[in-house]
């Protein structure tokens, strides 16, 4: 048994649940908003319902205020705007020439990318000032991230996570959408002797690197080769590029798969999907040819969804890693709801979240490319899964708890996850990219429901992928 696909729900009936959501949400961005300080550094998860900073990586400042950008596109209230503005110019800039991360696409996108966005759809008025301003930062975080870049001996490359030039992070194919923008905005990396170096091509080779060694697609590969699963991190010999074998950071071990790593691959294969449906074939044939390079990126999209469908409880919530050593304890838990409250394994909602989104957009990907059946099955099940999210026990509706999602886990191997007293394992908490990807989530249906322009990420710089509407509507 897996997840339990609700086939009849539509965006239509979700749309009371997405509205609560968003009614909670304004509250709780207001007050993290009023206490936080960001001398601490970015809020990334939740210590008895306060948010508190974790010195890793600055990874989720971006999903703060790019928390507030889409409360303001789905209600309209003026005051979310005009915070995320006012602390998009004061905190964000040392995120667009960080060089030591691979999270450009999270941090980035999240503020000045939603902003173009809000101004290319005609949801707040074009300000000539700012739209060079966003434009000029997404060229420079774009650019800085493709520098980060590790060959291969296949003759590829990736952009290495913030361990070193041997490390590819899954997390990082979301993380390409700081690339397809910046080309898109007519840019490209400088290296030397006036090297131009392509964005696009180090975009279209880091998804091949990771379609390739990251996810697993039942060839064989290992002992361990089942169809979908994915490894956090894999691991090059930075000499000679040679892949060595995969890893873990975050997730129980190389051989099993962290969920939430799991939905960064689902999400981000779909969104790139969408992204080589904006291009011409004369822009793809210098890297191999829209069939090839879709057709990879189809195949990983569909093997990552199909393996969080038969790897997730009924209700759509997976466990934090589908080879979790206390998940025998649990017998038969794949046949059940979820439950946070047990005693030996934590779910993780922040994977679901972010899951669904991959969900629908390779569903409307599918239905687009003429397979309805096949797209309104993952439709159907990101549906689902957001049923699940936006109601109890995972919908924060107390005041007092400043996350939106709960049951959100970080860093199950280090610790770093909040147990409360009386429970065993982490429960209850909120992360930045959970409740970020929840209202992004919440945001698509709303739109849908409504018949609101898709949401994209490269709106405004290629020709849309829905109709917009003639009058705007908020909640």
């Amino acid at each position: 048994m897996a997840l339990r696909i609700q086939t009849q729900l539509t965006a239509q009936q979700l749309m009371g649940p997405v509205r609560r959501l968003f009614e909670l949400s304004g509250p709780k961005i207001l007050a993290l908003e009023k206490e936080w300080n960001p001398a601490r550094g970015a809020p990334v998860f939740t210590v008895q319902g306060r948010y508190t900073t974790r010195g890793w990586t600055e990874w989720t400042q971006g999903f703060q205020y790019g928390s507030a950008l889409l409360q303001f596109d789905a209600t309209g209230e003026e005051e979310f705007l005009q915070l995320a503005q006012k602390k998009i110019v004061e905190v964000m800039a040392p995120h667009l020439s960080h060089t030591g991360v691979h999270d450009h696409g999270f941090n980035n996108l999240s503020t000045y990318g939603n902003l173009r966005r809000l101004m290319a759809e005609g949801r707040i008025p074009h300000n000539a000032w700012q739209a060079e301003f966003a434009e000029l930062a997404l060229k420079v975080s774009g650019a800085v991230q493709a520098a980060r870049w590790t060959p291969t001996a296949d003759g590829g490359g990736f952009i290495h996570s913030f361990n070193g030039p041997h490390s590819l992070f899954v997390d990082t194919i979301r993380s390409l959408r700081s690339l397809a923008v910046a080309h898109q905005l007519g840019h490209v990396l400088m290296g030397e002797q006036d090297e131009r170096i392509s964005l696009l091509q180090r975009l279209i080779n880091h998804a091949e690197t990771t379609a390739r060694y990251s996810v697993y697609h039942g060839r064989g590969r290992d002992a361990y080769d089942i169809r979908g699963r994915v490894a956090h991190e894999c691991l090059f010999n930075p000499r000679n590029g040679v892949f060595r074998c995969p890893n873990s950071q975050q997730g129980f071990s190389p051989f099993t798969t962290w969920t939430r790593g799991l939905a960064w691959a689902m999400l981000g294969f779909a969104e790139e999907l969408e992204f080589l449906d904006t291009l011409s074939e004369s822009d793809l044939k210098p890297f191999g040819g829209r069939e090839k390079i879709a057709a990879s990126c189809l195949e990983s999209a569909l093997d990552t969804a199909d393996f969080y469908i038969e790897n997730s409880c009924t209700d759509g919530i997976p466990m934090w890693d589908t080879g979790a050593p206390n998940l025998h304890r649990l017998g038969d838990y794949l046949s059940r709801p979820s439950n946070p409250f047990n005693p030996w394994e934590p779910v993780d909602s922040s994977a679901a979240a972010i899951a669904a989104q991959g969900l629908l957009r390779l569903g409307n990907y599918l239905c687009r490319h003429s397979q309805p059946k096949q797209g309104d099955h993952y439709r159907q099940a990101a549906f689902t899964v957001a049923h699940t999210l936006f109601g109890e026990p995972y919908l924060s509706t107390k005041a007092e708890h400043q996350g939106l999602i709960l049951h959100s886990v970080y860093h199950r191997p280090n610790g770093w996850d909040y147990i409360a007293p009386g429970q065993k394992i982490p429960n209850g908490e909120s992360s930045m990219w959970g409740d970020y990807h929840a209202r992004e989530l919440a945001l698509m249906i709303w739109r849908e429901a409504r018949g609101g322009p898709y949401l994209t990420f490269f709106s405004g710089l290629s020709q849309p992928l829905a109709t917009k509407p003639k009058k705007r509507r908020v909640l």
